[in-house]
């Protein structure tokens, strides 16, 4: 029997918090260290120099994953499904020679209820490297055909317009959600306050009819990934990294009720006074009531990854855990699993390299057992591994760097994706 979306998505979160638990509770010595059994390779059907990846699951539970490649001089954004056994055939989203690329304000795309795809990207609007605009396709048919592309903010200036975050919503449309430079760096006015990133939304409807562009924040930080939810009463929920005129950088979030948006909150206070901007958004997820919020602080010069927990709803949120506080450089990702627990991950610095953590994150026990999912030898970054939960399990897909060679002197890039597959906890 065909399951909705919904329905889909509760029993597979359910499925895996159960079987978490089993295997942590695995009498086997080893296995009291991991959080899976094991991680299965997925080849991805990409090509050298594909960075970038960014990840959503579908109606039917298949996962959708966006990237970027060159071509010639140019660059070509595309993507491909898996339906936890392999990646079908990369389809061509966009191909040109003024797309913005950039190892943290990327691409990314998701299925609406029809099935129908959307994909964001990033094109060139002015001279300065950080002038930008999104533009936003749609497809019918899976990708192989593209609609013309939009442009969902209503500044046309030649500012930045980036950090994107597409949201199915219930009915058939979607949310965008975009951090905005309209006013940054203008100095139009004399008042610092005024002076900076804004945070904005959008919903298109199911014929794709815009509602109204939405200033959600008026001063953000610059240039960190914004990330969004929706709750068990189909309210959006929205977490970024926010910036106050004493230049405190913590992590706020804004509602959707039925009256409206609310005021930003803090998710927690974390007092992290930066002067510039950390490229370190946080990430949220929710299943019924419940949600997670993941971020990485460095509040007093200590480096952490920490998670806060709500069963309101988003209302409220739990006192913050510290999943890791040995100099982790962030980069978070977060699945909000039906039993209250979330599987967090993120990026450290080892003496054997970048290493990409994940951990089983619960409210009263925090991050018992982190486990090492690859490690990066090369000295070069693995980006923003990214995470969904899909058919079959955890998919995570990452940018991964390769050696040098004759035509990469300086060694060149490619997308790895793995598979923690549910039946393998049992």
């Amino acid at each position: 029997m065909k399951l909705k979306c919904q329905q889909l998505t509760q029993f597979l979160r359910s499925a895996l918090a159960s079987l978490c638990v089993l295997w942590l509770g695995a009498s086997d010595s080893n296995a009291e260290n991991r959080v899976f059994s094991s991680i299965k390779e997925l080849s991805p059907p990409v090509t050298k120099g594909a960075r970038e990846p960014s990840l959503s699951t579908m109606n039917d539970g298949r996962v959708l994953m966006s990237w970027t490649e060159p071509q010639g001089d140019s660059f070509v954004v595309k993507v491909a499904i898996s339906d936890g056994t392999e990646w079908s055939r990369p389809q061509t989203v966009v191909e040109r020679n003024d797309l913005f690329v950039n190892w943290a304000d990327f691409p990314s795309a998701i299925a609406l209820e029809d099935g129908s795809l959307v994909v964001h990207w990033l094109r060139a609007n002015g001279d300065d490297d950080y002038f930008y605009d999104i533009n936003i396709a749609f497809s019918q048919d899976e990708g192989v055909t593209w609609s013309t592309p939009i442009i969902p903010h209503d500044d046309r200036s030649q500012r930045q317009h980036g950090f994107a975050t597409l949201l199915p919503n219930e009915g058939g449309g979607f949310s965008v959600i975009w951090l905005d430079g309209q006013s940054y760096d203008t100095y139009a006015s004399q008042d610092v306050a005024d002076n900076a990133m804004q945070l904005r939304m959008r919903k298109f409807s199911a014929d794709s009819s815009m509602g109204e562009d939405l200033l959600l924040d008026a001063r953000t930080c610059t240039c960190c990934q914004t990330s969004a939810a929706v709750t068990g009463d189909n309210e959006l929920l929205v977490v970024y990294r926010d910036r106050s005129l004493e230049e405190i950088r913590d992590i706020s979030i804004v509602r959707e009720t039925s009256q409206g948006w609310s005021t930003p909150q803090p998710v927690s206070v974390d007092g992290w006074n930066i002067e510039g901007c950390p490229v370190n958004g946080p990430a949220i997820d929710t299943v019924d009531g419940n949600a997670a919020v993941a971020w990485f602080t460095a509040a007093n010069d200590f480096p952490k990854v920490k998670v806060a927990f709500s069963s309101d709803d988003g209302i409220t949120f739990a006192k913050a855990l510290e999943i890791d506080t040995s100099a982790p450089s962030g980069r978070v990702d977060v699945i909000q699993l039906k039993d209250g627990s979330a599987l967090v991950t993120w990026v450290k610095q080892t003496v054997q390299g970048e290493a990409i953590l994940i951990c089983s994150v619960k409210p009263q026990e925090g991050c018992v057992r982190p486990e090492i999912v690859a490690i990066s030898p090369s000295g070069r970054t693995v980006g923003f591994p990214r995470m969904t939960l899909g058919k079959g399990g955890v998919f995570i897909a990452w940018t991964e760097p390769t050696n040098p060679s004759a035509t990469q002197p300086r060694g060149g890039t490619t997308i790895r994706t793995v598979l923690a597959r549910m039946e393998e906890l049992k």
